[in-house]
């Protein structure tokens, strides 16, 4: 039998992270990296994504914070070894109607807890609120990507800064001292250096992985993805009716899967998910 000869395989760059790949007479032209902070629309659910580049940051209680709680401590160097992109803002409401139009799914309740602060979803611009750490799932899968790593979520917010908060507090954040004890339109108050919108303040934030108090204290240091936990799932970024002492990108919150509150929202993200 005739021994088959191997492919030959050639790499040229061409351009700044654009490579060609000859294969067997073939020619592949892969994407170009995205450039950090750079902005595209997910067609899917029609929002703005930013292309967080990788990176290695320090996370966990930020130097000369002494609000720090233990579950954020110690602190230590973590290595992003991928870019991923990240939403722009918190998931407003009218991208969630999208998604609960396109599979069949009912709003939440605008009213859960209290008073509704956006009745009968009429502010469209507003972070929808009320969902639970599986509906935020289930939306990110739909959109084509997933929440975010705590992880990843914390060097988003902090984009190369080392502060507790990536600016001064009422410049970046609606919380307790500004909120008028309600949330506000997404992208109002100014972004980080990566151009991300309300990672502090506004609505707390759901995130990929499970909740341990310790789980710094031994967590890996390179893409870390967070304990395997059914009963808790971490929260960050605070939200309106939060005191400055929980409006930091360090700090550590958690919740079941199953709650809602008209405090809490999310954000997706993802690695290929944005053409």
């Amino acid at each position: 039998m005739k021994t088959q000869s191997p492919i030959k395989i050639k790499f040229t760059t061409v351009a700044a992270g654009a490579l060609i790949l000859i294969c067997a007479g073939g020619l592949f032209t892969s994407p170009q990296r995205p450039n950090s902070g750079e902005v595209k629309v997910n067609p899917k659910d029609g929002l703005k994504y930013v292309w967080i580049p990788p990176g290695t940051f320090m996370m966990g209680c930020s130097p000369g914070d002494n609000e720090c709680h233990p579950s954020e401590k110690p602190p230590h160097q973590v290595r992003i070894t991928k870019g991923f992109w990240l939403g722009q803002t918190e998931v407003p409401v009218d991208a969630y109607k999208r998604f609960a139009g396109a599979t069949g799914r009912q709003m939440p309740l605008d009213s859960f807890g209290g008073k509704p602060d956006n009745p009968g979803w009429g502010g469209e611009v507003m972070p929808i609120v009320d969902v639970t750490w599986v509906e935020a799932q289930a939306y990110c899968h739909w959109a084509g990507g997933r929440l975010p790593t705590e992880a990843e979520w914390e060097y988003a917010a902090r984009a190369g800064s080392t502060e507790a908060r990536y600016g001064p507090i009422d410049e970046i954040a609606w919380y307790m001292n500004n909120s008028g004890n309600k949330p506000h339109q997404v992208g109002q108050k100014r972004p980080n250096s990566f151009g991300l919108y309300d990672m502090l303040g506004n609505v707390w934030e759901w995130v990929n992985d499970g909740y341990d108090v310790n789980y710094y204290r031994n967590s890996p240091l390179q893409d870390p993805k967070g304990p395997v936990n059914d009963v808790f799932s971490v929260l960050r970024g605070g939200g309106w009716g939060n005191y400055p002492r929980n409006v930091r990108v360090s700090l550590r919150h958690w919740g079941n899967p199953g709650v809602r509150d008209v405090n809490v929202g999310f954000r997706c993200g993802g690695e290929v998910f944005v053409p």
